[in-house]
């Protein structure tokens, strides 16, 4: 079974996303922003080495956007918070999570968790902020494996390193566009 690459993504449309962003740099340019973002991760990190999916929320699933392209496998999100969400992703083994918060995240990058994933686990890519930019495990998630998780805080990472299966493997950390001290 090929690996897996699963983009959670939000609808490119104001008030759906970028909404901490909106807030400090204004709607519309947080919106050609996210839409920069979006196609940016998009087209770097699709691979033939694995199969890409874009996890949408259920009432985006079948909504058309120039920066989702066409052929690009969706998946519902479901219902929940991040930890919720995530975990139906991780419903087959070897299974890479990103979103699309961090622009700079590459197919090499993708790669690199995969190959941690053979001699680990898990794999997780902290973000500067206390948060983390991909995560990565070898099998199935385990149930309640994000209990307890505080999402958007500074303790995010530290949070899930305790609840994952170890091993674990580390790649380097980056930094994510929440809001306008991040640009």
């Amino acid at each position: 079974m090929r690996p897996r690459l699963v983009i959670f993504a939000k609808p490119p449309a104001m008030g759906r996303a970028k909404t901490r962003l909106a807030a400090d740099i204004g709607p519309v340019p947080a919106m050609r922003l996210y839409r920069a973002m979006v196609a940016h991760i998009l087209r770097n990190t699709r691979d033939p080495r694995w199969k890409t999916l874009l996890a949408l929320p259920d009432d985006s699933l079948n909504a058309r956007h120039p920066v989702w392209p066409p052929d690009l496998p969706r998946m519902p999100q479901g219902p929940g918070d991040l930890g919720a969400r995530q975990a139906r992703a991780f419903s087959a083994p070897m299974t890479v999570v990103i979103g699309t918060d961090t622009p700079d995240v590459t197919a090499r990058d993708i790669a690199a968790a995969l190959a941690a994933l053979r001699r680990s686990e898990a794999v997780i890519g902290p973000a500067e902020d206390g948060g983390y930019w991909l995560l990565g495990l070898k099998g199935p998630a385990r149930p309640g494996l994000f209990d307890g998780v505080r999402w958007s805080h500074a303790n995010t990472l530290n949070d899930l390193e305790k609840r994952l299966p170890r091993p674990i493997m580390r790649l380097a950390a980056k930094r994510d566009i929440d809001d306008g001290t991040d640009l």
